[in-house]
């Protein structure tokens, strides 16, 4: 029988999306345990609960239908709900596209369903390039598949065991604390610093609005804030680049002046040899005018015409 076998790329990809998200994963635990309690506490059988957080998988979008389950809301109020709280995924699956868009559909499906909004913020911060980049779905899938399973057996536990945990332990509020440390682990920048911030303040003041609409708020207000501080640091850094290449372009104008001034000084004495060189050596014979071998030929007959000249008078002495 035919096994599947990834390539050695992604499953190294695998391996460090579970080491990105390791740190996290206790904080996820205790968010899918508070969750799979208030779940076991409502109107839901353990069936029907353990079914939803099968199927939705999305932590504020179970928590905003419970009261609707419980106050017996017709059922598209309650889909309603969920659709407008998860409405950030459609924004979390735009951010996704041009990494995955060369994927099949079912392929595609299958990165969206794991995807979370933790998942998704810890992929992004690796910075991948657009397209397929070797390791990249890997990477992916190591980060997203480990919150998956460690949020639904957390939150799976908590519902086959919210009976016995009293509501005066205040479950809630640890788990609200518990998120903490996960958003600031995140915080690397100054941008994600103020897109953070503004979320906070959006969803402190949206908090009244139906349907848990403070949420999607929270994360467009987020994503404006991001997008223009990046904006603005790119522009910034446009900026010192062309500050940098007009002093480049300075000190280059100056060059073709330096070299004008070194180059007529070696011209100059690659000529002196040369002339130097025509005048023959003492050490010739003097009626040989035989030019030595070690002379150039390009310049032999300067010097048969000077030794010519040197044996005249000698000459004119002997005849006479």
């Amino acid at each position: 029988m035919p096994t599947l076998r990834l390539p050695a790329a992604e499953r190294d990809g695998f391996a460090a999306g579970f080491r990105i998200i390791s740190p996290l994963l206790l904080a996820i635990f205790s968010w899918g345990l508070v969750t799979g309690v208030a779940m076991s506490k409502s109107v839901l059988t353990v069936p029907q609960a353990i079914g939803m957080s099968l199927m939705l998988y999305a932590g504020s979008a179970q928590l905003a239908s419970l009261p609707l389950f419980a106050a017996g809301m017709p059922l598209w109020t309650i889909l309603l709900t969920v659709g407008i709280v998860n409405l950030r995924f459609v924004i979390f699956s735009a951010g996704l596209q041009p990494h995955f868009s060369y994927l099949s559909l079912p392929r595609r499906i299958a990165l969206g369903y794991v995807n979370g909004d933790l998942g998704f913020v810890m992929f992004m911060n690796q910075n991948f390039a657009s397209g397929y980049v070797p390791g990249k779905e890997g990477t992916y899938y190591g980060i997203t598949l480990s919150n998956w399973a460690v949020w639904h057996v957390s939150s799976i536990l908590g519902i086959m065991l919210g009976a016995l945990v009293p509501d005066s332990w205040g479950l809630g509020f640890a788990g609200t604390l518990a998120l903490i440390p996960m958003m600031v682990h995140t915080i690397t920048s100054r941008s994600t610093m103020l897109a953070v911030a503004l979320a906070s303040v959006i969803g402190v003041l949206a908090f009244d609005l139906p349907y848990r609409l403070n949420l999607v708020l929270g994360v467009l207000g987020a994503l404006a804030a991001g997008m223009v501080c990046d904006d603005l640091a790119a522009r910034h850094a446009k900026r010192l680049a062309s500050a940098r290449v007009a002093s480049g372009a300075t000190g280059i104008e100056a060059g073709p002046r330096d070299d004008a001034r070194t180059v007529a000084p070696a011209s100059v004495s690659a000529a002196a040899p040369t002339a130097a060189s025509s005048v023959v050596p003492a050490d010739i014979p003097a009626a040989s005018g035989v030019v030595p071998a070690d002379i150039p030929s390009g310049r032999s007959a300067v010097g048969a015409s000077a030794t010519h000249a040197a044996d005249a008078p000698r000459r004119d002495e002997e005849r006479s």
